[in-house]
């Protein structure tokens, strides 16, 4: 957690600078991501809230996302775009982000391989990237896909300067 968690402090410190704010919607890092910049003291100047959206089910109930939404497939750059802006809206935050993928041994039920999630951030400027690990092992992809989320972020926030 420590590699995660110096990552969340240089984003926090970034944000608090700013004086912006976060909400976050993963599912495949089952909630790595909102734990890591918890784990910062002073998250509450920049960290909103999140949540493991994991299913339709949370889709639905926890964003708040129309019915065409919540049946989309999941694991896509469009999927991720409207979470990262359903939580954002959710929570009046400057930036929204949304990670959504296939963790592992197997592959998802839309058909993609173990390894591979979709990013999104929304907010001054909106980005979305795709990663593929190649790898099966869950617990790695997860930590995988959390370290890159982060490292997404600070560059989105980079480039919205």
């Amino acid at each position: 957690m420590d590699t995660l968690t110096n990552m969340a402090a240089t984003l926090g410190e970034t944000l608090k600078v700013r004086a912006e704010t976060v909400g976050i919607a993963e599912s495949s890092t089952g909630g790595l991501i909102s734990a890591a910049l918890l784990a910062v003291p002073g998250a509450s100047k920049y960290f909103v809230g999140g949540g493991v959206i994991y299913t339709r089910e949370a889709r639905r109930n926890l964003l708040d996302l129309p019915d065409e939404v919540v049946t989309m497939r999941g694991a896509t750059e469009a999927y991720a775009l409207l979470a990262a802006r359903a939580i954002r809206d959710k929570l009046d935050t400057t930036w929204g982000f949304s990670e959504s993928g296939a963790s592992g041994p197997t592959g998802n039920r839309y058909g993609d391989d173990a390894g591979h999630s979709c990013f999104a951030i929304v907010g001054p400027i909106e980005r979305a990237m795709t990663l593929e690990t190649g790898q099966s092992d869950r617990e790695a992809n997860m930590w995988r896909f959390a370290e890159e989320a982060f490292g997404f972020i600070e560059s989105v926030l980079r480039d919205a300067d």
